[in-house]
This record gives C-alpha cells, sequence and structure tokens, in this order.
C-alpha cells in the first residue's frame, strides 16, 4: 500500500515492471485520483478536493497544478482600485489629503483608479469659490477650537506655494482638532444614512484642487461622479452645474474620468420620484455631448449606471439603461455590499454562502451587457464587505479580509475588469486608512496583492489523496486557491514566475504539494496572519511572523518572503490567508505583456 500511495503522491505513471497485481490494486486509487482532478478556472469552487473525516488518522494532501500555456483572464493593471465618499467634505477629512503619510500610503497602491462618488453624490453642488474655510458650513466652534480654519487656510497657502505635488506634514495639534470635528460629524452622518435623508453638499473650487492634488501625487487616475439629481421639470438632467464644474476642470487642464449619478435605481427612496433606465440612458448621453464640446474631455472616458444590487427591478433598470446609452459607456458599473454593518457577527465572514452570493450577481449583469453590448467592460465599484458604515472591530479587522481577497480572486476569475474598494479613507469601519492614518488589516492585504498579482488570470487543476476517503465529505467551499501570472512591476521575480494566493476557512492546517509545471520550483511565502490578542477581530497584521508597520510617514516597509526549499510541501495555517510566488516556471503565459 505503501508502494502504491507513493506513485500517487508523485504523479507519476506506474513503471513496465509494476506487476499485474499491483496493477489492479492502483485502480481504485487511480479512480480517486480522476474523480477530483477536474480542470477549472482559477477559483473556481467545485475543483476543490476531498476532505479528511474527523477521527480518522493520516493526512489530507492536496495536489495543485496550473495551466501555464495562457491565460483564461485578463484584467486591467488598474484592477484592484480605490473609493473615496464625499462624506469627506462634510466632516473635513479632505482638508488633509495632502498629507505626506495618506499619500505614500495611496502610491503603495497604485497604479488605480480613485473613484469619488457615494450616497451623497447626488446632494453635491459644484461652487467656483476659491477660499473654503470662509465659505464652509460645519458645527461650528463648540468642539474644535475658534482658530481651526485658519489653520486650514494656513495651510492651503504654504500648499499653493510648492511647485509639483503639493505635500503637507500637518501638526498634530491640527490632526487632533480634526479628529473631534470628524468623530462629532460622523454622528450626523450616521443618522443621515440610517434615515436615507441627506443634505447638501458644496464642493469648492478649493476642495476640488486638493482632491485632485492627491489622486495625482498618488498615481491614481481620478473617476468623479457627477449630481444626477438636479432635474428639470419633465424630469431630465439639470445639466448646468456639471458644465461648471467641467469647464473649471478644463481650465487646470485636469485628465478626470466621469460618472453621472450613483445607485439611480434608488432614487424614489431619496426624492420622492424615480428615473428610470432609458431616461438616465438619455442623461449619459447629454453628458457625453458637454464632454464632447470641451476639448480637454472630448475624448474623456465615461462610466456607468453604477446600478445596487441586481434584483428583478434592477436588471429591467440596467436593459433600459443599455438599450439607449450602452454604446456610450466605456464600462458598465455596478456596486455590492455583502452584509448589513449593523448586525454583522465575526462568524459571518467565514460563511462559504456569504462568499459566494457574488457569483450569481455577476451572472446577471453579464447577461445583460453581453446581450446589448457583447464584450463590453464590466465594473465592480463601491464594493465594501458591510453596507451602514460597517462595524468597529469587524469590518475593519482581519476577519474581514477573507471576504475581501475572495471578492479579489472571485471578480478576476469571472473577468470583471476593475474592483473599487470602498472606501480608502471614511467614517464608518469599511475603510483600508483609519482617521489615524494608521493602515489597517485589509490595507496590507491590498498592498501584497497589488505587489504580487499581476493581470493574468489562470486555471487550477487540483486532486485531493487521502488513506480513508468518505464520499460526500468535500474541502471545496473552505479552501479556495487563486493563480495569477506575477506582477510584472515587481522586479525581485523573473517573467514566467507565478503567484498563487489562499484562503484557509477551516480550522485545521491543510498540506498543498505542487505538482506538474510546478513541481520542485522554489517557493517564497508570504503569511498573513492576525497579529497580538485580538485574534481575527484584531486590526495588526504580521507578515511572515513579523508586524507590519509603516517606517515613517514617507516610507512603506518592506514586504520580505519566506523562501521554501524546492519541492517542500506548502502547510497553510488554520484561517489564514497567503500568497506563494513559484518561482522560475517559466511560464508561457507569463513571459510577455
Amino acid at each position: 500500500s505503501e508502494l502504491i500511495r507513493g506513485f500517487l503522491l508523485s504523479g507519476m505513471p506506474c513503471p513496465s515492471s509494476c506487476p499485474p497485481g499491483l496493477l489492479a490494486l492502483m485502480a481504485p486509487g487511480l479512480a480517486l485520483m480522476a474523480a477530483f482532478s477536474l480542470p477549472s478556472q482559477a477559483g473556481d469552487r467545485r475543483a476543490l478536493p476531498v476532505e479528511k473525516p474527523s477521527g480518522v488518522k493520516g493526512r489530507t494532501l492536496i495536489l495543485l497544478d496550473v495551466n501555464t500555456k495562457s491565460p483564461v483572464r485578463i484584467i486591467s493593471e488598474n484592477f484592484l482600485s480605490l473609493q473615496l465618499d464625499p462624506s469627506i467634505i462634510h466632516d473635513g477629512w479632505l482638508d488633509f489629503l495632502s498629507s505626506r503619510r495618506l499619500v505614500t500610503l495611496a502610491r503603495g497602491l497604485a497604479p488605480a483608479f480613485l473613484r469619488f462618488a457615494g450616497k451623497r453624490t447626488d446632494f453635491l453642488q459644484f461652487h467656483n469659490v476659491k477660499n473654503p474655510a470662509k465659505s464652509r458650513g460645519g458645527p461650528g466652534p463648540d468642539y474644535y477650537l475658534k482658530n481651526y480654519e485658519d489653520d486650514i487656510v494656513r495651510s492651503d497657502i504654504a500648499l499653493d506655494k510648492q511647485k509639483g505635488c503639493k505635500i503637507a506634514q500637518h501638526p498634530d495639534i491640527m490632526l487632533e482638532l480634526q479628529r473631534e470635528k470628524a468623530a462629532q460629524m460622523h454622528l450626523v452622518l450616521l443618522k443621515e444614512q440610517f434615515s436615507n435623508t441627506y443634505s447638501n453638499l458644496t464642493l469648492t473650487a478649493r476642495s476640488l484642487d486638493k482632491l485632485y492634488n492627491f489622486a495625482d501625487c498618488s498615481g491614481l487616475h481620478l473617476i468623479f461622479a457627477l449630481n444626477a439629481l438636479r432635474r428639470n421639470p419633465n424630469n431630465s438632467w439639470n445639466s448646468s452645474n456639471a458644465l461648471s464644474l467641467l469647464k473649471y476642470s478644463a481650465s487646470k487642464k485636469y485628465n478626470i474620468s466621469w460618472e453621472l449619478g450613483n445607485e439611480p435605481n434608488n432614487y424614489r427612496t431619496l426624492i420622492g420620484r424615480s428615473v428610470n433606465g432609458s431616461q438616465l440612458g438619455k442623461d449619459y448621453t447629454q453628458l457625453r455631448s458637454l464632454m464632447q464640446l470641451i476639448r480637454t474631455y472630448s475624448r474623456a472616458h465615461l462610466y456607468g449606471p453604477n446600478i445596487g444590487r441586481p434584483r428583478k427591478n434592477v436588471i429591467a433598470f440596467l436593459e433600459g439603461f443599455m438599450k439607449v446609452a450602452g454604446g456610450t459607456v466605456d464600462a458598465v458599473t455596478w456596486q455590492h455590499y455583502y452584509i448589513d454593518g449593523r448586525v454583522a457577527k465575526v462568524t459571518d465572514f467565514l460563511k462559504t454562502r456569504l462568499l459566494d452570493t457574488l457569483s450569481d450577481q455577476i451572472r446577471k449583469i453579464q447577461k445583460v451587457v453581453n446581450t446589448y453590448t457583447p464584450g463590453k467592460k464590466i465594473w465592480l465599484e463601491g464594493v465594501g464587505t458591510t453596507s451602514a458604515g460597517g462595524m468597529n472591530n469587524l469590518s475593519d479587522s482581519y476577519a474581514a479580509g477573507f471576504l475581501w481577497l475572495n471578492t479579489l480572486g472571485l471578480l478576476a476569475s469571472q473577468g470583471i475588469d476593475v474592483v473599487m474598494r470602498h472606501s480608502f479613507l471614511d467614517h464608518g469601519h469599511n475603510h483600508l486608512v483609519d482617521q489615524n492614518f494608521n493602515p489597517l488589516p485589509d490595507y496590507w492585504l491590498s498592498l501584497l496583492y497589488k505587489r504580487l498579482i499581476g493581470p493574468k488570470v489562470l486555471a487550477i487543476h487540483v486532486a485531493g489523496l487521502q488513506r480513508k476517503p468518505r464520499p460526500g465529505r468535500v474541502i471545496r467551499d473552505k479552501l479556495r486557491i487563486y493563480a495569477h501570472c506575477t506582477s510584472y512591476h515587481n522586479h525581485n521575480y523573473v517573467r514566467g514566475s507565478i503567484t498563487l494566493y489562499i484562503i484557509n476557512l477551516h480550522r485545521s492546517r491543510k498540506k498543498i504539494k505542487l505538482a506538474g509545471t510546478l513541481r520542485d520550483k522554489i517557493v517564497h511565502q508570504y503569511l498573513l496572519q492576525p497579529y497580538g490578542k485580538d485574534g481575527l477581530h484584531s486590526k495588526l497584521v504580521q507578515l511572515n511572523g513579523q508586524p507590519l508597520t509603516m517606517v515613517d510617514d514617507g516610507t512603506l516597509p518592506e514586504l520580505k518572503p519566506r523562501p521554501l526549499r524546492a519541492g517542500r510541501t506548502l502547510v497553510i495555517p488554520p484561517l489564514t490567508m497567503s500568497f506563494y510566488v513559484v518561482k522560475n516556471v517559466n511560464a508561457l503565459a507569463c513571459r510577455y505583456r
């Protein structure tokens, strides 16, 4: 039996010298291999192997190979992108986007898009004045010092004197006052969110300058969502304010792409009257005509309609939009939040059924898009683990990373071109960076993804072997494996290398043996685990046992791998996320861009 097991684990055929009796004994084992060696696209959960039954001694060994000849999908270089909510105007954080620390953190995730949009998009008015401190409304001086706004003005003047990127080092007292202001404003924003009634926001020219400066200095391409709820009496879009913003941006030669509105299928709940898909399509056609009148934006990109979860009525909305404006937009967009942040528990982030809810949405969106504009790019915008601002120590913890990393793998494997994370910096607890400008676990996960994962998606092949299989017990849901060509921008690895990323939701470790083209290659491990006594609730993480923190405001830490010897079995600890770069595979799919 040990001889049989050795042949099976090695993946080698039985030599011609095998006695006939031995071949007969091997037949059941070979049949087992065939049953579970199902070729799949990266992330296909049906391809995952058998789990060891409880109470049975022995080990589950997973054999993993990757198709290195050609990619199954090629996604955008900006696949992992970011979003900023207009609420940062309300709570004052927009004034601090020039912070050296924030710019350093954003640069780490470049190249990417930066979408400026959210619930308050359709209550945003552009006002071409230069002094935001004197014109900005706000809570008043009862919880921050009287000279706070004057400090903002002085900071703006200092920035104006800089050439190129305008970077600031804000005094600690200034940041402390801002946190006090934001904490008070947070209560106001939450009240608006839960009541679904939003106050108007004013975006000044100065504020737009700061927003664009942040995007430009960080290597991000700004996508600005215009207010679609300014309506004429006949319910057509009133474009006067948008035209003012377009003209100002053009005068500054800002390189911006555009959208119109946010979740337009929900307008009835916001203002008591609806805008149907065909009307929004006409509004997009009108916006495209405006853009063509302004030389700077005559060839700029336009994205939409940014619908919500594709239920039956939302699908009808999308169909109406695509009939009218399917050829007008450069990519079709929608958004998704997994769970209600007000009721989330840590166990929610481990539910495989929840991880799979996105697949059905992707299929629904793809069906409509391919009916009207076959081959049109599809983007997922405004994705977050939880709605309603999230929950402290949950949606901003290590546990939320399981949903986030699986989202990235699932979307890439199914051909979604771009995904935008809500939000880079925000009120609530769904963000990548907190209000002390410290990166949270999902930031470090995103940084690893950016550094190691390229746009070419590869198919994986998985087989499982164990001594006493029990029919019907399958690992498939709780061990998720995705494969890409290693990022071309990472100069630590030669072209032709492959990166695997693995999510282990089991409460036991799993062992993976690399087979086929990956066999006997040197592997670099990047194992991300929670750091400290809070476990899955932790807001701190460690990479290969070393805590991750910024070196200083201008420097991210080196992400050091742990080299594994050639041919070594990969041991995946329970409840962890990890990346493995298989070096020098010389994969044909990965040699060229």
